[in-house]
């Protein structure tokens, strides 16, 4: 089955992943791609001690990763794929590895630097240049908090600021 899921959402595995859209992708498998999660075993396992025992937990790079994505989206096992940064997005992106896909904005919320788009994404310069770098690398960007909300698309993730 292929990949049902991949989102950037700085939580990465908590209750909005697991119950809300577990519920209705029923994934098998849950992939973190992070260098630095990647190289340490215990935030591994706090991470895993958030999913219920019917859902494994994958830790990867974002080059393995990059190399990964065609088997993930070959193999029988239902995949949600989860970064905590647009930028590990983008760069997962990189050389046509997720064209086709469409990517969910799920939770950037508020630091230095930042501005509000929505309740749930905050955006800086930075972030917004690489999610048009993800469009243009042929990758449907949008946000959606939970699966039953409203699909919010890239034009207004990338257009005037809100409050």
């Amino acid at each position: 089955m292929p990949i049902v899921l991949l989102r950037i959402d700085e939580r990465l595995i908590h209750g909005q992943v697991v119950v809300g859209w577990g519920a209705m992708l029923h994934p098998d498998r849950i992939v973190i791609v992070d260098d630095e999660i990647a190289a340490s075993e215990w935030e591994q396992e706090l991470y895993a001690l958030g999913l219920p025992d019917e859902i494994r937990a994958e830790f990867h790079t974002i080059e393995e990763s990059r190399a990964l994505v065609p088997g993930w989206q070959a193999d029988r096992l239902r995949t949600v794929v989860l970064t905590r940064t647009v930028d590990a997005m983008s760069r997962l992106a990189e050389g046509g590895v997720l064209r086709g896909t469409e990517v969910n904005v799920g939770g950037l919320h508020h630091s230095a630097g930042r501005r509000r788009v929505l309740p749930y994404v905050f955006l800086s310069d930075a972030e917004r240049a690489a999610l048009q770098h993800l469009a243009d690398s042929g990758v449907d960007v949008s946000a959606r908090d939970v699966p039953g909300a409203r699909r919010v698309d890239l034009a207004h993730l990338l257009g005037p600021v809100g409050e």
